[in-house]
């Protein structure tokens, strides 16, 4: 700045400062906010300080030492931060120069951070050129930060004694405050392409059709929701990386690329089933810096197709996982008679499957490209099963919805029903599904007119219906209806050998979901899993591996409450497993107000006892005791073993 014009700027500050009612002898601020005001302040200027808090410090880390402090101001004039010396700077806080002080012209008259403000240029006060006396031991560099629009921000003051000050000084504050500027520059550039990113990717995943793009070797680089859900597993992930994973004729496609612009044509995509048609465009982009191509692939399922894909389901047989010999020979017995037409009956406990063989013997029969529908009939509410499984007619009752409702038996029409939970069917329910199953027709709630279905019923229970046939619950003549073809599912007790397998898909899987990485876990934690009576079966064995993947940490405690005491090799397995380390918890939770010694023996050695089942041998070892020593202490304290 031209001196002439410096000095005058400073004569005219001076000035102002009596008009204001400022005085030499002044020491603080006019103004300076309490918390709850500045918290306000912070939380408007909060990118403003975050952005020149790491240059602060660098400035203040070349002139550490030399007395000097550093404040950021607000447009204002509101102190946001303040470091500094200790000498130095206490004798600042000593003059209230802290976070919620403005140091605008009006409060404090003429000064470094005051002259920014008025004239949006940097300047350097030194001695009398301040108003108040106070400052007259000081020199003040200060200089204004603006924004991506050049409006004023915020202003950066470097302040020391008048004879450590240098004219380069005021260098040092320009560079830094040009350096937050850049940053701020650079934030707000990113901020907008971030909106820009996400407005496109709103867009694109909005789009009605499967997008996806690739090289000419057909690696996929970026795709759309929709390719997701045509294309993508139960996770609703994208798992290929290939195109030629998701397209079965990808090789003539790229040899069609090569040849022509522009390439349309009905091709099969390979996804949750076997193969399905869809009609694909795909468009070759040309990059002539590298002569490189990206090819976008447009991809939209035939219009006809699309109500039956809904109901398509997922599970094949090469997916169910299983070396256990008879779970391979339940597995070959299901594939041979997926193709028959008579009614299959699913038996086994819940958790071991059953939908899962269902869908597998579905995709396995002449019906895979048809519907597949699956119902749980204990999930329904009686009064709803009926409308539920045949759909009823516009007005058939109150709340019926306008144009009336399709039943799951005409959605599954020319395919497959899975009547999950069968043994929960009411009685009058049984009735009329035995009539369709004699007739093979179905009649809507509120309609007259019969519908002629043809429907390969698969049913499913965890109960045993001929107990429940001689209860009275089931009827006799539907069960030798289901029963035809009987499929009995082991638990997962009864196939040990395909426990860790199964676990370690569902490790692999499950990261992948969460984009988290898989446990290790040890042969400890191994040998309680294979022990383990698995009530749940698989669907409690993907529980746990999620529960592991989430929480990096195998759940002991879990199986030590679920443990049955009958089961010695799962209680032998838990004594392996580092108890000290299982109690730790415990102890560390222990009532403050109970904590004297002989409480806590007490409580430490009724936990290891029952922790063992009572287990006299295995307790002493782990509490380091003998034997006699540990029936004196459960005499002592009357421990009920």
């Amino acid at each position: 700045m031209n001196t002439k014009i410096y000095q005058a700027l400073i004569k005219s500050s001076l000035e102002r400062c009596s008009k204001f009612g400022i005085t030499e002898d002044q020491i603080y601020s006019k103004k300076i906010i309490d918390n709850a005001e500045l918290q306000v302040v912070f939380a408007k200027n909060r990118n403003l300080i975050l952005t020149a808090s790491p240059y602060i410090e660098h400035l203040m880390s070349i002139v550490r030492g030399k007395n000097f402090f550093v404040l950021l101001t607000d447009k204002e004039g509101c102190i946001l931060n303040a470091i500094g010396d200790e000498k130095i700077l206490s004798e600042a806080f000593n003059l209230k120069m802290i976070a919620g002080a403005y140091m605008n012209e009006e409060c404090i008259g003429t000064n470094a951070m005051s002259l920014v403000i008025k004239s949006e240029e940097p300047v350097q006060l030194s001695g009398k050129d301040h108003f108040i006396k106070a400052y007259h031991r000081w020199t003040c560099s200060g200089a204004p930060i603006k924004d991506v629009n050049g409006n004023l921000i915020g202003a950066l003051n470097l302040t020391g004694y008048s004879d450590s000050v240098h004219p380069h000084t005021l260098g040092m504050v320009i560079a830094a405050s040009n350096a937050i500027e850049e940053m701020l520059k650079v934030k707000e550039y990113n901020r907008l392409q971030n909106m820009t990113n996400k407005h496109i990717k709103t867009i694109f995943n909005s789009m009605p059709v499967a997008i996806l793009t690739s090289d000419l070797e057909g690696r996929i680089k970026i795709y759309n929701q929709k390719a997701v859900d045509l294309c993508g597993n139960k996770y609703k992930q994208l798992t290929a990386t290939n195109v030629s994973e998701i397209i079965e004729e990808w090789s003539s496609v790229k040899e069609a690329i090569n040849l022509e612009k522009n390439v349309s044509r009905i091709i099969n995509i390979k996804a949750l089933r076997n193969h399905f048609p869809c009609l694909m465009t795909a468009s070759p982009i040309y990059n002539p810096q590298d002569d490189s191509i990206e090819i976008v692939f447009v991809l939209k399922e035939d219009q006809t197709k699309i109500n039956k894909r809904h109901y398509q389901p997922y599970y094949t047989f090469d997916k169910i996982m299983g070396k256990d010999k008879n779970f391979v020979s339940t597995i070959e017995y299901a594939k041979k008679i997926s193709n028959n037409r008579s009614t299959i009956l699913i038996l086994g406990e819940s958790g071991c499957g059953k939908e899962v063989f269902a869908q597998a013997i579905h995709n396995y029969s002449k019906r895979m490209d048809e519907p597949f529908v699956a119902l749980n009939c204990g999930a329904i509410p009686n009064q709803l099963i009926e409308s539920e499984l045949f759909g009823y007619e516009e007005g058939a009752y109150t709340g019926a919805k306008k144009g009336g409702n399709i039943g799951k038996f005409e959605q599954a029409n020319n395919g497959t029903i899975m009547l999950d939970e069968i043994g929960e069917m009411p009685l009058d329910m049984q009735t009329r599904l035995l009539r369709v199953l004699q007739e093979n027709i179905i009649t809507k709630i509120g309609s007259q007119n019969p519908i002629a279905i043809d429907v390969r019923i698969i049913a499913a229970t965890n109960k045993d219906l001929k107990k429940e046939v001689e209860l009275g619950r089931f009827r006799k003549d539907l069960f030798y209806r289901l029963n035809v073809l009987p499929l009995y599912l082991p638990p997962l007790k009864e196939r040990k050998s395909d426990i860790y397998l199964l676990f370690q898909y569902f490790m692999k899987s499950i990261s992948e979901k969460y984009g988290k990485k898989e446990i290790e876990i040890s042969e400890e934690s191994l040998m309680i899993l294979e022990n383990y009576n698995w009530p749940g079966n698989v669907r409690e064995l993907e529980n746990i591996a999620e529960l592991i993947v989430n929480s990096e940490s195998f759940p002991i405690k879990y199986f030590i409450e679920n443990s049955n005491q009958e089961n010695q090799a799962l209680s032998d397995s838990l004594a392996e497993y580092e108890p000290a380390a299982i109690l730790r918890e415990g102890l560390e939770n222990l009532d403050p107000s109970r904590l004297d010694m002989s409480y806590v023996e007490k409580e430490h050695i009724t936990k290891v006892l029952e922790l063992f089942h009572g287990n006299i041998s295995q307790t002493s070892n782990v509490l380091g005791i003998q034997r006699n020593t540990l029936y004196s202490k459960i005499k002592k304290y009357q421990i009920q073993v």
